[in-house]
Parts: structure tokens; C-alpha cells; sequence
């Protein structure tokens, strides 16, 4: 069996122990399905469950470099100085990131749903949105990826892993997928 669940943000990538904080429990009603990977307490987006720890592997792999997507909110605006060096790959404390795939995007996308709570509005300070592919999957490595070139990141929702995309998904939703079917890549 394999799930995409959007999951909301504050809410945990486990089923139990979360000293009150909100968890998949809540929200998936499956029975022994696991997820493949994690997303932040913080992030929002594109999780997968599974029952199948072949497919969970596959998913999740380091050597499968699965790609991922994500669009990110950022404090300020990217120049192209910054997109390059993300495009390259940047060197963070635990070594040199792989390249991604990065594009400034021209405003929020439509699709995207209020956040609860939403980010905080600064008049000063400009935002913009960025779409980044990548093919690892390092702690918390979009938010040091945009920091370490300059545009700490405000909101980020992951769309799609391994070519399974949210496909209007509304958080806290789930939708069971045909494992067997290969999704589309990016």
C-alpha cells in the first residue's frame, strides 16, 4: 500500500510520543503503513506512507537519489548570483550539497493553501517563492541550503517526491496510491 498525505504544518512525521504535539495519528487511518522519509514539524506537503519496506527503500535510498520538490517562501530576493550557487551546490557543515534544480518563480503559486498560522508579514522586508529539486535528503537541508546563500527561508511545502505530486491534495488529506503505477517524473 502507498499514501500521499499532505501533511500540515506542526504537525509530527510519527504515530505516538509527541508530548501533545499533533502527529499522524491524527490524520492517517491506515493500519501499519509507515512513512518513507520525513518532513520537518515546520514544513508542510507531500509525505508518503507505506506498508512495503522494499518500496520505503527505494524512496528513500540516498543512492536512489529520488527527486523531490519543493516551493519555498524566502526573506528577501534572489539574484543570480544566489540561484547559481544553489544550482551548483553549496557547501554547508556537513559537506558539499549535490547540485539542484532551482527557478524564481513570479509570485505564490495558485495552488498553494493559506497557512495556519501564517507567516509573519514584515512591511520591510521583501519575500519571494523558489522551486527547488533535489536529490538528497539531508536534516533540514533547504532551509540551510537558502540560508547559507542569503534568503532565510520563511514557508516551505514539499509537492512532489520520487514523481508522486500532491495533485490537489488539501492538507491533512490522504490518498491511496497504485504503488504498481509509475509516476510521472519531473
Amino acid at each position: 500500500m502507498l499514501i500521499a498525505f499532505n501533511k500540515p504544518f506542526g504537525v509530527l512525521c510519527q504515530f505516538s510520543g509527541a508530548d501533545g504535539r499533533r502527529t499522524l495519528a491524527e490524520f492517517v487511518r491506515q493500519k501499519d503503513v509507515y512513512p518513507a522519509g520525513r518532513l520537518d514539524y515546520d514544513s508542510e506537503g507531500m509525505l508518503l506512507l507505506t506498508d512495503d519496506g522494499g518500496l520505503a527503500h527505494r524512496l528513500t535510498d540516498p543512492k536512489h537519489k529520488q527527486p523531490k520538490t519543493y516551493v519555498v517562501q524566502v526573506e528577501g530576493m534572489p539574484d543570480d548570483d544566489a540561484l547559481e550557487r544553489l544550482r551548483r551546490g553549496v557547501m554547508l557543515n556537513d559537506g558539499m550539497t549535490l547540485p539542484v534544480g532551482v527557478e524564481a518563480l513570479s509570485s505564490e503559486p495558485d495552488w498553494l493553501w493559506p497557512r495556519d498560522p501564517p507567516v509573519r508579514f514584515r512591511k520591510t522586508v521583501p519575500t519571494s517563492w523558489l522551486r527547488m529539486t533535489l536529490r538528497e535528503g539531508r536534516n533540514r537541508q533547504v532551509r540551510r541550503m537558502t540560508a547559507a546563500v542569503g534568503l532565510p527561508t520563511l514557508r516551505l511545502v514539499r509537492e512532489e517526491v520520487g514523481g508522486y505530486a500532491l495533485d490537489g491534495l488539501a492538507p491533512g488529506e490522504t490518498r491511496v496510491l497504485d504503488a504498481k503505477v509509475t509516476p510521472r517524473r519531473p
